[in-house]
């Protein structure tokens, strides 16, 4: 099927799915389903207290934000995978929205990296003042007044239904000429300070006074991001940490059990195998894209169909290497867009529907999964970060992560003696 056939086929299902959804199926039962349930406790007495210009709001608890346990003696870790979204804007292709729906019909949540000018309209570009650029400079530009309504909607809808908010700063700078590699710790600190500015004052900067809230206050919800091109790192940690994040997703590693690095959770995109080639790409979108297009982002129309199945495959064989292995969380990064005819759309929607629906996976934030690593014993983590690449453990996760060595069974060297 031709990928434009394949992203029109697939959005029409996800939309029906999505209309039907509590007769929807949701997968099979989860490891420990009974430790990480989801309350969905909706706003005491359903109270809402506005914050600043009302663009933002106290509504209590998160609903459907899961609750973690640790992990019971021998027990054998849940898979988590995270589907994340740099940028995270409603326009006219409808993305945002579509992939709402898909990860509601497969019993999935995501992380959605907000671009704070995009609830900055084009008129009000002067309020960003970007570090070593001038005032109103942006890389991706800036919305109008019916794209910072449309993004506010599914801004809204996406936290009620238990999904992230997190931040992918403001104007995409990257490379030399002032790009985020060269940010100190101060700058990154006023780039956060804006991109949550803007979230908190988009009523007043578009004028759209007359619209609902959100329903967070984003000083406590923002606890991580993902910077531009994966740039400037070093100098956002130190800045992140200060200001209270818990995790950064902006690093490139393996698909090992993730450590902290200068004090959050480093949940870094992962190297997958790459179809067709001897070399694993990363697991984001537009790696697979430039391995196949290079800078182009509409190449051969004849390869657009190959390009997606490689995207696709590559992220399922990943999964499996993981899910049959050492369970290792499993980190994926995308972008609404429509590269090489949004064959990587259609490819992405693919997986969500393959993997989030099987037994003992977890399609979850990563406030999520920060969530429960927080909650695991030290010791079990530090046992869990042992295992390489796609390598279960060889005595068996009940022995394994037992608190106590298990006896051998009967018969085999070091068992108990039989009785005679």
């Amino acid at each position: 099927m031709a990928a434009t056939q394949r992203i029109a086929a697939g959005a029409t299902l996800a939309a029906a799915c999505a209309t039907v959804f509590a007769g929807c199926t949701a997968g099979g039962t989860a490891s420990g389903q009974n430790e990480m349930k989801a309350p969905g406790a909706p706003a005491p007495g359903g109270a809402v207290r506005l914050i600043g210009d009302g663009s933002t709001s106290y509504t209590g608890m998160q609903p459907h934000l899961p609750r973690p346990a640790r992990l019971r003696s021998g027990q054998r870790p849940p898979q988590f995978v995270v589907f994340s979204w740099d940028g995270a804007s409603e326009d006219s292709r409808k993305l945002f929205s579509h992939f709402r729906k898909v990860a509601k019909a497969n019993n999935a949540t995501m992380t959605y990296f907000l671009s704070g000018v995009y609830l900055l309209p084009e008129e009000k570009r002067d309020l960003y003042r970007p570090p070593r650029h001038s005032p109103g400079s942006s890389a991706i530009g800036f919305n109008d007044e019916q794209g910072v309504r449309d993004t506010v909607e599914q801004l809204r809808l996406a936290w009620l239904e238990g999904n992230e908010i997190g931040t992918h700063f403001n104007g995409h700078f990257c490379g030399q000429d002032g790009g985020v590699g060269q940010w100190s710790v101060e700058e990154w600190k006023d780039e956060i300070s804006q991109a949550k500015s803007f979230v908190k004052s988009w009523r007043t900067n578009a004028n759209l006074e007359t619209e609902p809230p959100l329903p967070f206050d984003y000083d406590k919800e923002l606890i991580g991001g993902r910077t531009p091109c994966l740039e400037g790192r070093t100098n956002l940690l130190e800045a992140a940490r200060e200001l209270g994040f818990r995790y950064d997703a902006s690093g490139v590693g393996q698909q090992v059990w993730p450590g902290k690095k200068d004090g959050l959770w480093d949940l870094s995109m992962q190297r997958v195998p790459f179809p067709g080639h001897s070399y694993e790409q990363v697991t984001m979108d537009y790696d697979f894209r430039a391995g196949q297009s290079g800078a182009q982002t509409q190449g051969d129309p004849d390869r657009f169909a190959e390009w997606g199945d490689q995207l696709r495959d590559g992220l399922l064989q990943g999964f499996r290497r993981a899910y049959d292995g050492n369970r290792a969380p499993l980190i994926i990064g995308n972008h609404f867009e429509s590269w090489n005819g949004s064959t990587y759309m259609q490819a992405l929607q693919e997986v969500v529907e393959q993997v989030c629906t099987q037994p003992e996976v977890r399609c979850v934030s990563f406030r999520q999964l920060a969530d429960w690593l927080d909650a695991q014993d030290p010791q079990v983590l530090r046992k869990l970060r042992t295992l390489s690449v796609g390598r279960a453990p060889e005595e068996g996760w009940g022995t394994f992560l037992a608190a106590r060595p298990a006896p051998a069974p009967k018969g085999v060297p070091g068992a108990p003696p039989s009785k005679p």
